[in-house]
C-alpha cells in the first residue's frame, strides 16, 4: 500500500518564514490567522489528507465510478463518507468569503489543503476543487439572488458544482460549441446541448450539482463573442432554497480514463434543461475564465501534488531495497548489499524531485498570496502589482508545474525499477493520475501561448518587467550574503537566459508568429526555471541566516541550503540550452508539408 504524509514542516516553512503570513494582519482575512490558527490548519489538515482520504486512493483507482441504469452515478466505496466527513469538518469553507459562510481565511491556507487533498487522492479531490471553482464565477459574475441561492451550499459543500466547456466536435476553440439557450420567457433559458470532460459532472456525494455551462443565445455571434455562461442546477432550486424538481440535465456516460478513476467525468446531455444566464449576455467566456484561472492554478498543485506522493514512495523504498554495492565501497559491508539509496543515480532522480517538490511549493504559495494581495493589498498599486504578477504566473504554474510532476512521477517510477510497473506497488497510479494535468483547463501547448502570445504583451509587457525587477531585487540582496553570493550569480545567468530569449520574441515573432508558437513551450521552462530558482533563492537566503542558530532544527535548514545548491547546478543551466532551442525558430520546424508525416507503405 502506497504511503503518504503531508508535509508539514516544509510547509509551516514556507507559510511562516518565506511568505511571512503573519505580517499581513493589517489586510483583511488575513487578522484572524495567528501562528496557533495556522498551525492548526497545516496540521489537522494534513492528518485528515493522510488519515482519511490517502487510504481511499487506491480504492478509487481500482473501483473507479459506476453509472447506473437511470443515470445517476455512484462514487468508490468510502468515498461518500470521506466527503461526508470532509463537510462536517469545514475544509473546503477555509478561503471562501464569510458572507457565504465561508471562514475568510487566506487562499494560502486554501491551498496548502488542496495540495494535502490532491496529494492524498487527487480524484477526490476534483470534487470540491471543481466547486470552488464555480464558487469564483459566481462570486465575480453572478447576480446577487444567485449568489444567495447557491453559495452558501456550495461553500458548505452540501452542493457541488462543475464547468461545463467542451463539446464532442471541439475542445480549446470555445467558438464553435453548439450547446443553445433558448428564452423561456420568464427571465430562464432552455438548454440543450451535450458537454464531454465533465470532471464531477455526476455523482452520489452532494444533494445538488450546481453546472455552470456555455451556450449560445439565438442570433449570437458564431465565434467565441456570442458565447454566454447559464447556471444549472442538477435540481431547481425551491423558494425555500432546497432542491426541488429533476432538471433535464443527465449523465449519458463516464469517459473511460487513464487515470482519477475515482472522479467521475461525464458526458451531460442537457435536453431543455432550464437555466439562468450568469453576468451579460455574450460575455460568457471572460465570465469562465475567472473559473478557469483560478482551476489552472490548482492542477498546478496537482502537478506538485503527484510529485510530492510518488517522491515520498520512492525515498521510502530506496532507503529499504538492497541491491549492489556504493561505488565508493561499501556502505553497510556487514549485509548483502547496500540500499539502492547509495547509488548516484537513484540520487539524482530523489535529488531532482526534492528540488522540485520543495521549490513549486513555495511558488504556488507565493501564487496564492498574490491571489489575496490581489484583492486585500491596501493600495491600488499594490493590488495592480500582485494581479500582473499572478496573470503571468498563472500558465507558468500549470504549465511547467505539471510538465516537471508528471516526470517527477515517472522518475519515481523508475526508482522501483521492475516494481514499479506492477500495479501492487501503487506507483502506476501516480504517474496516469499525474499525466492529465497537462492536458485538461488548457493544455500546456495553451499554456505556453497564453504567457506568450498575451502575458508577455499585456499593458506594454508591464508584467514581465515587473517580474524581472523582483528576481533583479532577490538576487541584489542575495549577493551581499556569502552563503548565497554564488547562487545569486547563477541566477543570474538564467534570468538573462530569459532576457535574452523574451527579447528575440520581441525581434522575430512579429514578423512570423511561427517563432513564437515554435519557442513558446521552451520560454514556458525557461521561466519556470528561473522562478523556481527565485524561489531557491529567497529559501537559501532564510536557511543561511538561520542554520547557525536553529538548535534542533539545524539539519532543516542545512538540508534546505544543500538543496538550494543542487538545484542552481543542475536546474538551472537548462535555461541556456532552452534558450537556443527557441532561438532556432520555426523554419525547420515547419519545413516538411504533411505527406512527409505518414507513413508510406
Amino acid at each position: 500500500m502506497p504511503i503518504y504524509t503531508a508535509p508539514t514542516r516544509d510547509t509551516r516553512f514556507v507559510v511562516n518564514e518565506l511568505l511571512e503570513l503573519g505580517s499581513y494582519g493589517n489586510l483583511p482575512g488575513f487578522e484572524m490567522v495567528s501562528e496557533d490558527v495556522t498551525e492548526a490548519v497545516i496540521n489537522e489538515g494534513g492528518k485528515f489528507c493522510a488519515e482519511v482520504l490517502a487510504p481511499l486512493n487506491r480504492v478509487g483507482d481500482e473501483h473507479g465510478c459506476v453509472r447506473n441504469e437511470d443515470g445517476s452515478v455512484t462514487t468508490p466505496p468510502g468515498f461518500k463518507e470521506a466527503f461526508d466527513q470532509f463537510r462536517e469538518a469545514g475544509w473546503g469553507t477555509i478561503a471562501a468569503p464569510e458572507e457565504f459562510g465561508g471562514q475568510g481565511m487566506p487562499h494560502v491556507l486554501g491551498f496548502v489543503m488542496e495540495e494535502y487533498i490532491a496529494s492524498a487522492n487527487q480524484a477526490f479531490g476534483m470534487y470540491p476543487g471543481l466547486t470552488n471553482g464555480a464558487i469564483s464565477a459566481l462570486i465575480a459574475k453572478g447576480s446577487q439572488e444567485q449568489k444567495e441561492k447557491y453559495l452558501p451550499k456550495m461553500i458548505s459543500n452540501e452542493w457541488t458544482g462543475t464547468m461545463n466547456l467542451t463539446e464532442p466536435h471541439c475542445g480549446t476553440d470555445l467558438g464553435m460549441i453548439r450547446t443553445k439557450a433558448v428564452p423561456n420567457g420568464d427571465g430562464s433559458y432552455a438548454i440543450t446541448g451535450t458537454k464531454i470532460f465533465i470532471s464531477a459532472g455526476e455523482h452520489d456525494m452532494a444533494d445538488n450539482i450546481i453546472h455552470l455551462v456555455l451556450a449560445k443565445t439565438p442570433g449570437a455571434p458564431d465565434s467565441t463573442k456570442g458565447i454566454s455562461l447559464f447556471v444549472v442546477p442538477k435540481f431547481i432550486v425551491n423558494d425555500d432554497g432546497t432542491p426541488g424538481e429533476r432538471n433535464g440535465v443527465s449523465c449519458g456516460s463516464i469517459e473511460e480514463k487513464m487515470g482519477i478513476h475515482g472522479n467521475s467525468t461525464c458526458v451531460l446531455n442537457y435536453d431543455g434543461a432550464t437555466g439562468w444566464m450568469v453576468g451579460e449576455e455574450n460575455k460568457g467566456l471572460a465570465a469562465m475564465f475567472i473559473m478557469m484561472n483560478a482551476a489552472r492554478l490548482g492542477v498546478g498543485i496537482q502537478g506538485l501534488s503527484q510529485a510530492e506522493a510518488a517522491y515520498q514512495n520512492a525515498v521510502a523504498y530506496a532507503l529499504d531495497r538492497r541491491q549492489g554495492r556504493a561505488l565508493s565501497g561499501p556502505a553497510e559491508p556487514e549485509a548483502q548489499a547496500d540500499p539502492i539509496f547509495v547509488h548516484p543515480d537513484v540520487r539524482r532522480m530523489l535529488m531532482d524531485a526534492k528540488a522540485f517538490t520543495e521549490g513549486m511549493r513555495a511558488l504556488c504559495l507565493w501564487g496564492a498570496l498574490l491571489v489575496d494581495l490581489t484583492h486585500k493589498a491596501q493600495t491600488e498599486e499594490e493590488r495592480e502589482q500582485a494581479d500582473l504578477l499572478i496573470g503571468l504566473m498563472t500558465p507558468v504554474i500549470k504549465g511547467y508545474g505539471t510538465d516537471k510532476g508528471y516526470e517527477v512521477a515517472t522518475n519515481m517510477q523508475q526508482v522501483f525499477g521492475g516494481h514499479g510497473y506492477i500495479e501492487e506497488w501503487g506507483m502506476s497510479q501516480f504517474v496516469r493520475d499525474a499525466r492529465i494535468a497537462q492536458i485538461y483547463e488548457g493544455t500546456n501547448g495553451v499554456q505556453a501561448m497564453d504567457l506568450c502570445g498575451r502575458k508577455l504583451a499585456q499593458k506594454g509587457g508591464a508584467a514581465v518587467q515587473a517580474f524581472f525587477k523582483v528576481v533583479g531585487e532577490e538576487i541584489a540582496a542575495a549577493k551581499e550574503v556569502e552563503a548565497t553570493k554564488d547562487m545569486a550569480e547563477q541566477l543570474e545567468k538564467a534570468l538573462g537566459q530569459q532576457q535574452a530569449a523574451t527579447m528575440w520574441f520581441m525581434n522575430n515573432a512579429m514578423q512570423n508568429p511561427n517563432h513564437l508558437g515554435a519557442g513558446a513551450h521552451h520560454y514556458m521552462h525557461i521561466m519556470g526555471i528561473v522562478t523556481l530558482g527565485l524561489m531557491w533563492l529567497k529559501m537559501a537566503k532564510i536557511a543561511a541566516a538561520k542554520v547557525d542558530s536553529a538548535g534542533d532544527d539545524k539539519a532543516f535548514y542545512e538540508q534546505k541550503l544543500a538543496t538550494a545548491r543542487y538545484y542552481m547546478d543542475r536546474y538551472l543551466p537548462d535555461a541556456g540550452a532552452l534558450r537556443r532551442k527557441l532561438e532556432a525558430g520555426a523554419d525547420s520546424m515547419m519545413a516538411l508539408g504533411e505527406e512527409a508525416f505518414q507513413t508510406a507503405a
